[in-house]
């Protein structure tokens, strides 16, 4: 099977380095023993298989991870043969690394809940309303030329979430910040760019984080522009993720 994602260098705040020197990730082999003789994509269609070999890839609640029945972690300290001792980066401790990552995956969205709810929005302080009046570069003041970069106006966008109008409204001028879950389901519905998501996340005191189930599937789902409903819901489900405010009717 084609592998769909490619590991990237660099580190992600909040969520542990990605990838970097750890190597290449054979992971078609990792899911093998899902797939009899006769297996073909209808059993299970492409871009699921795709999102599984990413997440395991990627994700990195090493806790969750360790405590996974069969999970055998790896040894990170390495000998050199001057004797010197070294350290292998984290990214070993992933799933794709281990022998029988297909089955621990399985294990692990058979055992998901979606933890990750909040509030679509949160008040600001007297302090950040302060600041925000001297600072040009806030949510409220970027989220237009943002949105103009997928074709879409504050107005159109608010209408694709399962947000009220008074609240998105707040959001929009300012008076309110909006939590994590609204970011993601906004860059969702209106088909952004991983750039522009990132950016919205800073603005409003967030990032991607890879120890996140809900934060690894929405990245995967950014990454690969899939952004068809049916598909996009159908990830959604397949990792247990029902907290995001999208609305059903975008």
């Amino acid at each position: 099977m084609k592998n769909f994602y490619v590991l990237r260098g660099g580190a992600v705040s909040g969520g542990g380095e990605r990838g970097g020197a750890a190597g290449e990730i054979h992971s078609a082999k990792c899911f093998a023993f899902l797939r009899p003789p006769c297996y073909n994509n209808a059993m299970k269609e492409t871009y699921l298989e795709a999102l599984d070999e990413f997440f395991a890839a990627h994700y990195s609640d090493y806790i969750k991870l360790a405590a996974l029945e069969g999970y055998r972690r790896p040894e990170l300290l390495t000998v050199d043969r001057d004797g010197n001792i070294g350290r292998k980066d984290t990214s070993f401790l992933r799933l794709s690394y281990q022998a029988e990552c297909g089955r621990l995956l399985e294990t692990l969205k058979a055992g998901l809940t979606d933890t990750a709810f909040s509030f679509s929005f949160r008040p600001r302080t007297f302090r950040e309303r302060w600041h925000d009046l001297f600072d040009k570069n806030t949510f409220a003041k970027r989220l237009p030329d943002i949105l103009a970069h997928c074709s879409e106006t504050a107005e159109s966008a608010g209408k694709k979430l399962a947000v009220s109008a008074e609240v998105w409204q707040g959001i929009v001028k300012g008076k309110y910040y909006p939590e994590k879950n609204t970011v993601l389901a906004l860059a969702l519905v209106c088909h952004m760019r991983p750039q522009d998501t990132n950016a919205l996340l800073v603005l409003s005191g967030y990032s991607f984080d890879m120890s996140s189930v809900r934060d690894v599937v929405v990245e995967y789902l950014l990454e690969r522009e899939l952004f068809n409903p049916e598909m996009r819901d159908r990830c959604l489900r397949e990792y247990r993720i029902e907290s995001l405010p999208i609305g059903k009717e975008e």
